[in-house]
């Protein structure tokens, strides 16, 4: 056994650990012993473990320098108090509204007339035949679009100072290769699948009957009235509920303690002042542009001619009667399904061997008896509903009248040809743009300044080197 208190704390868990293991396999020995009249002889015991050699103290840890003390930090001066502010006038009163008339009763409305029952409709009268559309007539061509004038030649703009040349970029480095991949190996090639069969080809779908004529409905019959259901009884009031007993006071807990003072931080070194920034240099004067000259008026647009007048639309003409559907041919019965062959037998799985036998179980300890809870007052017993009365029969649902056949539809005449578009007239050649002069140079920009230096970070105490466990072979 080692004196390390770190073994100690380890090895603790571990010897509770096996003296639970030996009193379960004891309690397992005693029924064991006691079924059997013959028990097992007693292990020999282990020979005793020579003592350790007593380790070296471990060296005592250098102490460190003490912290510096931060500086007392200054007090602020007081603020000033606000003034006061001076009291607001209270609102004047607001006067009452005057009392609102008392609206005079409305007159009682007349009784309404019974209204006289409705006229039969009578049928629609057959629509005359239409008059044959006449031919539309052609459009007059349009008038021809006059010329614009030619744009004025703009004057030349000034000449800009050419731009400074841009300094080069350092070549970029060049880029390493990357190893080559390793080669995919190959997959072993699939297997022929054996050829499916033939399925026989489908028979084609007949064609279905034409529909029966609908009989007309009846008229539907008034439902009966319906029962009057009896009243139902009071429900019963529960009983009132047992109070709960109070519960124990709260203790209060000890004042908690009060937290040293904080020590005050050092000021901080003052920041060192930035360099003073070059002015730029003026920038040349912007040349200025010649006038725009004005545009020429634009030529009056022509009037259209006149429209003509859209002529009469023909008669349309009756549809032709529907023919009637064909009777649809019986359905022919489907071939018979090929026969496909057995399955194979699946083999069996080898018998499972047999676990060995578990220890048994040592008894816990009986758990305490809960206490018994107060009977709750029986509740009332729920009064019954009286009985439902028998719905009366519904009356049969008459049958709704055959539909009448819809009637054909006759031809449309066929449409006039549209008359052809005049030519659209070519736009006049624009003008040149003239040349645009060349940008001037920007003056070069000033160098930054120099960013002031950082002040030193101080020097801190080295930390001390520990001596504990720094070979592996004291482990």
């Amino acid at each position: 056994m080692t004196t390390s208190p770190r073994w100690r704390s380890v090895l603790t868990p571990a010897a509770m650990a096996a003296a639970l293991a030996a009193a379960a396999l004891a309690s397992g020995g005693t029924v064991y012993a006691d079924d059997h009249a013959t028990p097992h002889p007693p292990y020999p015991s282990k020979p005793v473990h020579p003592a350790h050699a007593p380790q070296p103290a471990h060296p005592a840890k250098p102490e460190h320098p003490g912290k510096p003390m931060h500086p007392v930090k200054p007090e602020q001066p007081v603020k000033p108090m606000h003034p006061v502010k001076p009291e607001h006038p209270g609102k004047p009163a607001k006067p009452e509204y005057p009392a609102k008339p008392a609206h005079p009763d409305k007159p009682m409305h007349p009784v309404k007339p019974e209204y006289p029952a409705k006229p039969v409709k009578p049928e629609h009268p057959v629509k005359p035949v239409h008059p044959d559309k006449p031919v539309k007539p052609e459009y007059p061509a349009k008038p021809v679009k006059p010329e614009y004038p030619a744009k004025p030649v703009h004057p030349a703009k000034p000449v800009h100072p050419a731009k400074p040349v841009k300094p080069e970029y350092p070549v970029k480095p060049v880029k390493p290769e990357y190893p080559a991949h390793p080669v995919k190996p190959e997959y072993p090639a699939k297997p022929v699948y054996p050829a499916k069969p033939e399925y026989p080809a489908k028979p084609v779908k007949p064609e279905y009957p034409a529909k029966p004529e609908y009989p007309a409905k009846p008229v539907k019959p008034e439902y009966p009235a319906k029962p009057v259901y009896p009243e139902k009884p009071a429900k019963p009031e529960y009983p009132a509920k047992p109070a709960y007993p109070e519960k124990p006071a709260k203790p209060e807990y000890p004042a908690k303690p009060a937290y040293p003072e904080k020590p005050a931080y050092p000021a901080k070194p003052a920041k060192p002042d930035y360099p003073a920034k070059p002015a730029y240099p003026e920038k040349p004067a912007k040349p200025e542009y010649p006038a725009k000259p004005a545009y020429p008026a634009k030529p009056a647009k022509p009037e259209y001619p006149a429209k003509p007048a859209y002529p009469e639309k023909p008669a349309k003409p009756e549809y032709p009667a529907k023919p009637a559907y064909p009777a649809k041919p019986a359905k022919p019965e489907y071939p018979a399904k090929p026969a496909y062959p057995e399955k194979p037998a699946k083999p069996e799985y080898p018998a499972k061997p047999a676990y060995p036998a578990k220890p048994a179980k040592p008894a816990y300890p009986a758990k305490p008896a809960h206490p018994e809870k107060p009977a709750y007052p029986a509740k009332p017993a729920k009064p019954e509903y009286p009985s439902k009365p028998a719905h009366p029969a519904k009356p049969a649902k008459p049958d709704y009248p055959s539909k009448p056949a819809h009637p054909a539809k006759p031809d449309y005449p066929s449409k006039p040809a549209h008359p052809a578009k005049p030519a659209k007239p070519d736009y006049p050649s624009k003008p040149a743009h003239p040349d645009k002069p060349a940008k001037p140079d920007y003056p070069s920009k000033p160098a930054h300044p120099d960013k002031p230096s950082h002040p030193d970070k101080p020097d801190y105490p080295s930390k001390p080197t520990h001596t504990k466990h720094q070979d592996k072979d004291q482990w």
